[in-house]
């Protein structure tokens, strides 16, 4: 596969493993890995949708493809300035969102993949492929078995584990189609590392969001895609020789609002020159009525009063962490910090 080369608007892609870039950021790749009949993407200037599949494969084994956009590298053809491969001990949080258009007829899944490495690996496959099925449609299933469920980024999940021959997956099926959602990825990579199947001195090499399609699938698209890693995650929970004191911020903004709700974020950072291992944020002023709320966990509503889920509250000297809620009424006015 060579280089990626810049999208105008609308690009078609066609050829099998062709690729391009969108936004200075991200690489949109038609990758058409198990089908020999002719697939194309529509490539705009935000997402993908597949304007031409011939897929019919069966249910009980691989998907025709996987076309998708990611930041990252994959098969060394990495997106433009990304910062991945990061050890998954630096890095204090990566934050991502993502909007899908689904289509009825079709058998396919909704898939968003995460790939860990024990080394900083840009080719090839990587040992361990964390898979989020935000839609599932007909008779197909993750790879291995289901081996129960569980709660990640404020979200409940059927677990599957198993391996595929190349690599270890693990995969997070929603219990109804989800369209669109922000979140931590590191959520999801901290239950994979519960599991067993990584560890903090792995590396993240890639966040990808695509589909799988057996049967069909034109017209499926994603219309939106965003991911940022930030690093500082530091991997220590020690002062720096010499000392130091560890302390907190936190900031609030609006990231989007309708009639009757908004969905807000609160960004912690730590503002101390040592590690803390905690954090307890308390809400003043406006009048949110919190519906649903994702890294963190409510611990009081009057006031306000959010602390750090068992996987974001370590945070590096200067690093910092997000959580994030959908409420009715208004956001609050400010919000002040405490380390726990």
């Amino acid at each position: 596969m060579g280089p990626a080369s810049p999208a105008g608007a609308d690009t078609q892609i066609c050829e099998q493993y062709g690729s391009t870039t969108i936004g200075g950021k991200y690489v949109v790749m038609n990758n058409n890995w198990g089908n020999s009949a002719t697939q194309c993407i529509n490539v705009t200037s935000t997402g993908f949708a597949i304007s031409q599949i011939n897929a019919n494969k069966p249910t009980n084994g691989a998907p025709a493809s996987y076309p998708a956009i990611y930041v990252g590298c994959h098969y060394t053809n990495c997106s433009p300035g990304t910062n991945l491969p990061m050890q998954i001990s630096a890095i204090s949080s990566a934050q991502t969102s993502i909007s899908y258009n689904f289509i009825n007829g079709a058998t396919y899944d909704a898939a968003y993949d995460i790939w860990l490495d024990p080394t900083a690996k840009k080719d090839g496959v990587n040992a361990t492929e964390i898979m989020i099925w935000f839609n599932r449609q007909g008779s197909i299933q993750p790879v291995g078995s289901q081996v129960g469920s569980a709660s990640v980024a404020g979200r409940s999940w059927t677990v599957w584990q198993g391996n595929n021959g190349g690599n270890d997956v693990v995969s997070y099926v929603a219990p109804s189609a989800m369209s669109s959602w922000n979140f931590d990825v590191k959520a999801f990579i901290n239950d994979v590392i519960s599991r067993g199947k990584a560890t903090t001195a792995w590396y993240l090499t890639s966040i990808q969001a695509g589909f799988e399609p057996w049967i069909g699938g034109q017209g499926l698209a994603v219309t939106a895609f965003s991911a940022t890693i930030n690093g500082g995650g530091g991997g220590t929970t020690t002062p720096p020789p010499g000392g130091g004191t560890g302390g907190c911020t936190a900031t609030y903004r609006t990231i989007n609002s309708w009639s009757g709700g908004f969905q807000g974020e609160v960004t912690v950072r730590n503002s101390g020159s040592a590690a803390i291992s905690g954090w307890n944020t308390v809400w003043s002023g406006g009048s949110a009525s919190i519906s649903s709320l994702w890294n963190g966990r409510v611990t009081s509503t009057s006031p306000v009063t959010v602390r750090n889920e068992t996987y974001n509250g370590s945070l590096g000297a200067g690093a910092s962490t997000t959580y994030g809620f959908t409420a009715s009424g208004s956001g609050p006015t400010s919000v002040s910090c405490t380390t726990a």
